[in-house]
């Protein structure tokens, strides 16, 4: 049944794509976009059928969405007089839960564990990717709000994301989690002094502000997911089931509301704004690896860094772009790196996966499940 499914999902995708060629040839763009998203929907399905490749089938989906944003944006703006950007702030929140409820004080625990890999992964994520997220804007002539959004999205900490990776890839896991914990705690300070010192050129930053904001979206979610954990845990095991689809279709729903906002913008920059987006990413990858490497710390640890350091917390961005009231311009870099990061993030962990042949550590498998 499955393999049958895979079949037809493959034979429709193809077939979606290539009315989708014969429309925009004749210019009918607006069939053509219903044709792009339903050939990025079906090509998502027939992803799902083949274990190596339905780790993309969310990023498909998430593309899938972005073309539909593009072409109908007037769909996903507001209903009614509800501006849908206001639903973004408290689904961030929500996904904060979600992540406090993996974690707990043995996590933050960790760091007297293992301490050269806690301060080499918090330095090389506070670091290496707000400097790239600068020198990126020194390259690419961005409009000044276009420009902030890179850095933005380079000052704020690791997500959920890096922990699936790292499993995938067979790092550390319990390394990653300890990371993304702590430099999600060190966010309030940190995102907001990155972007005083490095974004303050391009748009104003109200330091505090962006601090209250921070703590209102991820440290009081977290903490209360922390708290939720430590005493009900394993008491509504629905959540365990639910939290994860509420976060996928929180951040698919981020990602449209913003690329329906920034349209406009969008189609100026769109291109250069990716390929911006895919050195940041790239480069966050790459001088966290080797960074660790020249530090002497094994292999996994290394991997496990470099997927820290090159993973971002999207949402979190996108979140505070709308708190600045910059949600078109500021936020659109948060709502493209995302799509770009799980596509790469997967690709690399997938690669790293082929060339390790140990099985996966106890230790390891115990803190993914937990992710």
């Amino acid at each position: 049944m499955q393999k049958t499914t895979t079949k037809f999902a493959l034979i429709f995708s193809i077939i979606f794509f290539l009315t989708f060629l014969v429309l925009t040839v004749q210019d009918l763009h607006a069939y053509a976009g219903w044709f792009l998203v339903l050939f990025f929907a079906s090509l998502a399905m027939f992803f799902r059928g083949f274990e190596l490749l339905k780790g993309y089938a969310f990023t498909i989906m998430i593309f899938a969405a972005v073309a539909a944003a593009m072409y109908f944006p007037q769909y996903f703006i507001q209903v009614g007089d509800f501006k849908l950007s206001k639903l973004i702030i408290p689904l961030m929140q929500i996904i904060m839960f979600g992540m406090g409820t993996t974690l707990s004080l043995k996590d933050f625990g960790r760091v007297m564990q293992m301490p050269k890999g806690v301060i080499i992964g918090v330095v090389a994520q506070y670091s290496i990717m707000p400097l790239t997220g600068w020198a990126i804007t020194k390259i690419f002539s961005f409009p000044p709000e276009i420009a902030a959004g890179i850095i933005l999205i380079g000052s704020c900490p690791s997500g959920l994301a890096s922990n699936v990776m790292s499993y995938l890839a067979r790092a550390n896991v319990a390394l990653s989690v300890t990371l993304t914990a702590l430099a999600t705690l060190l966010a309030p300070l940190m995102t907001p002094l990155l972007m005083e010192l490095l974004a303050g050129q391009y748009v104003a930053i109200n330091f505090w502000d962006m601090v209250v904001d921070i703590t209102k979206i991820i440290i009081v979610p977290v903490g209360g997911g922390l708290i939720f954990n430590h005493f009900l845990h394993g008491k509504f095991k629905f959540l365990d089931d639910i939290m994860p689809v509420i976060s996928m279709a929180g951040i698919g729903l981020i990602i449209v509301v913003i690329t329906s906002a920034g349209r406009n913008d969008l189609l100026v920059v769109g291109p250069l704004l990716i390929l911006a987006c895919l050195i940041h990413n790239v480069t966050g990858y790459t001088l966290g690896f080797w960074a660790s490497k020249a530090l002497n710390m094994p292999e996994k640890d290394c991997r496990t860094v470099a997927l820290e350091v090159g993973l971002q917390n999207a949402g979190l961005g996108s979140a505070l772009a709308l708190a600045m009231g910059k949600l078109s311009t500021v936020g659109l870099a948060p709502a493209i790196f995302s799509p770009i990061m799980n596509s790469s993030g997967s690709t690399l962990a997938l690669w790293w996966r082929a060339r390790t042949k140990e099985e996966v550590e106890p230790d390891d498998k115990i803190a993914y499940e937990k992710a």
